[in-house]
């Protein structure tokens, strides 16, 4: 297994390190997963004929709690990609203050070309065979890229069946009717819109005076392209995978919206009601979105959007990382030697594992919390984390994402230091 992704994940550790006291028995314990499960899973197709699809689940780390992360279907499904998200997760779950490890996994197959009952006889395949691996104290899967609600629902209704039992808080990310939480499909975009709002709060900012471009427009840029633009920030681009628009006065988000889910193409427009009409904007590629002059750049794609070759040409002043690791460390550097603030997607983007960590907690106690209690206790954890990795930054001289792993290392450290490390044993043998 080429282990070079996975290291460059591991790189941003050692930044920490050099600024705070981290016991290495912790770094031991971080660079390598504590398991991983691959399996196959064969399906019946419609047509008569079986295929057999690989899946995968990895646990990366369950110092402060049992596994977190989401479940993928892609047909380019990378274990070396999945370990690094895993120990993302791992710094994740720790910076936001949450009793959760890492995890992560996924099956290797285009969703696309499988019709619905397929689909579902591949997701409850692919819990049955992992069944023995995850749990509501062991590790709870979310979806993730090309799963979603539905999908999770199968997942969790499967796994109630192996295990005799109904056991919602085995799966988050759920249907409403199935156990799923308020709030959990938009929590990702919003917890990115409660850190603009934390800059706004420290730099008095008038939102209407701000420009905001967003790279990519799947849930959690729409998310927070919804929210900053009701609060009067110019969205002047957004992009998909097949390009973007730009429009220097500002695009009315919800018509976008509106057309990019009822048609599934991005097109500049304006809706009154179901009606839709095109407006003056200008196509750009998604290159271009990234170097365009705005006040605010929000990565809400897939990871390495931004590196030491394109870093150079960004010209935001604030990034906010929505997507999972969207900058590399070679494009932080030059960022950073730009002044550029940047607002870490461990801390940025943490708003979805929050609000599954609080789906968790009401499907364990059977209580049931609205949408407002949801938003009110996310905007509460997230606003009070984004704190302390500021303290965190500011005491040790560093950028606020070198902050947020020093805050994470010296949770998971705390946990080391509890169980024991060398200096513990050594003293005793003495």
């Amino acid at each position: 297994m080429d282990d070079r992704t996975y290291a460059s994940a591991l790189e941003r550790l050692e930044t920490a390190i050099e600024h705070a006291d981290i016991h290495p028995e912790l770094i031991e314990r971080l660079k390598k997963p504590k398991a991983i499960l691959t399996v196959s899973i064969p399906v019946r197709m419609d047509d008569g004929s079986l295929r057999v699809f690989e899946g995968s689940r990895i646990h990366h780390s369950d110092l402060l709690g049992p596994g977190k992360g989401g479940l993928r279907y892609h047909p380019d499904l990378d274990l070396e990609e999945m370990r690094k998200l895993a120990f993302w997760m791992t710094c994740k779950c720790a910076v936001l203050d949450l009793p959760y490890g890492g995890a992560k996994g996924g099956v290797a197959v285009d969703p696309k070309q499988l019709s619905p009952s397929e689909l579902e006889r591949l997701s409850r395949g692919f819990i049955a065979r992992i069944a023995d691996f995850i749990g509501p104290e062991t590790d709870i899967p979310a979806p993730d890229v090309y799963t979603n609600a539905r999908i999770m629902g199968w997942m969790m209704d499967e796994y109630s069946k192996v295990v005799r039992h109904r056991c919602p808080a085995v799966i988050t990310g759920k249907p409403l009717s199935l156990g799923g939480s308020h709030g959990r499909d938009t929590a990702t975009g919003r917890g990115g819109y409660i850190c603009v709002k934390e800059l706004e709060r420290l730099h008095d900012w008038n939102p209407e005076e701000k420009t905001v471009a967003i790279h990519g427009f799947g849930n959690a840029g729409q998310a927070i392209a919804r929210l900053l633009h009701q609060d009067g920030y110019r969205i002047v681009a957004v992009s998909d995978s097949r390009g973007g628009i730009h429009k220097e006065s500002g695009f009315d988000v919800p018509s976008i919206i509106h057309h990019k889910n009822h048609n599934r193409e991005l097109a500049a427009v304006y809706c009154e009601k179901s009606v839709c009409e095109a407006v003056e904007a200008r196509n750009i590629g998604n290159d271009e979105l990234l170097a365009l002059d705005v006040d605010i750049l929000v990565p809400a794609a897939l990871s390495g959007a931004v590196t030491g070759d394109n870093a150079g040409d960004v010209r935001a002043k604030t990034i906010v990382e929505i997507a999972n690791g969207p900058l590399t460390t070679e494009a932080d550097a030059i960022l950073d030697e730009k002044g550029v603030t940047i607002v870490p997607d461990i801390l940025a983007s943490a708003g979805g594992v929050t609000v599954s960590y609080f789906e968790w907690v009401q499907n364990r106690s059977g209580d049931v919390w609205s949408e407002e209690h949801v938003n009110q206790r996310l905007e509460e954890r997230m606003r009070e984390q984004f704190r302390l990795v500021r303290e965190t930054a500011e005491k040790h001289g560093v950028p606020m994402r070198t902050g947020a792993y020093i805050l994470a290392m010296q949770r998971l450290g705390a946990a080391v230091e509890a169980m024991g490390t060398s200096h513990f044993f050594n003293e005793n043998r003495s």
